[in-house]
C-alpha cells in the first residue's frame, strides 16, 4: 500500500486490462462483471537460484453458487501477454499456478476450488475444457474462496531441486501443504505475474500484497520413488478358478461314486 505513486504507477509492477487499483485496499484484477481480464506483472525479472514468493489474495463475489473463473500466478519468460488461460497467454515458458474456482469438465475426481501447477516449454496447451488436467504437474483441493480472514500462498523454488507450495485457507495462521515436485528447473530469466479473467460467471480477484525474497539453498533431495504396484495376472486368476472348479467337480464325482458303490453293496447283502 498504497500500490501507486503520484503518477498513478507502481515502482515494481505494471498492470493493465480491467485491473482496478483501490489505493488502500487491494489490486483488483477483475470485478464481478462478465468478460473481464486483468493482470499484474513485475517490471524486473526474478534473480537467484533459490527464492520464495508469498502473497495475500482474496477471491469472492455475490452470485451464490455461480462464480468463476479464478486467477493465476506466473513465473515465466513472457510478461503482459493477454490470453485465454486465466487472462494470460497459453504459450508460456515457465510455471503457471492456477487457482481455479470453476469446474468446466464436471468429471474430475477432486472438488473445486482447485490449485494446479503446470510446467510449460512453450509447446503445451492448457485445455480449458478439461481444466488443464492433461498437463497437470501437481495440485490440491483448497477452498480459499470467500473466507473471513486473509488467504495466502507461499511458493518456494530451489533450482534443480524442488518446488513447493503451501496455502493458508483453512484457518487464520494455519498453513496447509499443497504440493512438492522435484527436479524442476525454470527458465533463467523469469517474471512474476498475476492474472485473472471472468466469462459468463464472475468474481472479484484481488491481490493484497506480494513479497519475494532470496533464500538459502536447500539440501539436494531425490524424488520419491513411485510405489510398485503388484501386477495381477488375469490369466493366472482364470486358471486358478478353473482348477478349483475341476477339483470341486472331482470331489463331488468321488462322493457320488462312493455312494453308488455303498448302495449296490447294501442291496447285494439284502438279496
Amino acid at each position: 500500500m498504497p500500490y501507486i505513486d503520484d503518477e498513478l504507477q507502481n515502482r515494481w509492477f505494471d498492470f493493465a486490462g480491467n485491473t482496478v487499483i483501490s489505493t488502500n485496499h487491494q489490486i483488483r484484477l477483475t470485478s464481478t462483471r462478465q468478460s473481464q481480464l486483468g493482470y499484474l506483472w513485475s517490471r524486473l525479472p526474478l534473480i537467484g537460484d533459490n527464492f520464495e514468493v508469498e502473497f495475500e489474495f482474496k477471491v469472492d463475489g455475490s452470485h451464490g453458487h455461480l462464480y468463476g473463473d479464478g486467477f493465476a500466478m506466473w513465473l515465466t519468460k513472457q510478461r503482459m501477454i493477454p490470453g485465454p488461460v486465466f487472462g494470460s497467454t497459453e504459450k508460456f515458458e515457465g510455471l503457471g499456478i492456477f487457482f481455479d474456482t470453476y469446474d468446466n469438465e464436471r468429471a474430475h475426481r477432486h472438488t473445486f476450488p482447485y490449485v494446479m501447477a503446470m510446467l510449460n516449454d512453450g509447446t503445451k496447451l492448457y485445455n480449458t475444457g478439461k481444466d488443464g488436467s492433461d498437463n497437470e504437474l501437481a495440485g490440491c483441493e483448497a477452498d480459499f474462496r470467500s473466507k473471513g480472514f486473509p488467504t495466502r500462498a507461499r511458493f518456494t523454488y530451489h533450482k534443480g531441486n524442488f518446488i513447493e507450495l503451501y496455502l493458508l485457507w483453512k484457518a487464520e495462521d494455519e498453513w496447509s501443504f499443497c504440493f512438492k515436485k522435484h527436479d524442476i528447473v525454470l527458465p533463467e530469466q523469469i517474471y512474476l505475474g498475476f492474472s485473472a479473467h471472468t466469462g459468463e460467471v464472475t468474481d472479484n480477484h484481488d491481490i493484497i500484497s506480494v513479497v519475494t525474497r532470496t533464500i538459502p539453498p536447500a539440501a539436494k533431495e531425490s524424488a520419491p520413488k513411485p510405489e510398485k504396484v503388484k501386477k495381477s495376472s488375469s490369466s493366472g486368476g482364470i486358471l486358478s478358478i478353473l482348477f478349483k472348479m475341476i477339483l470341486a467337480g472331482a470331489l463331488v464325482g468321488a462322493l457320488l461314486a462312493g455312494y453308488r458303490y455303498y448302495d449296490q453293496k447294501s442291496r447285494v447283502k439284502r438279496f
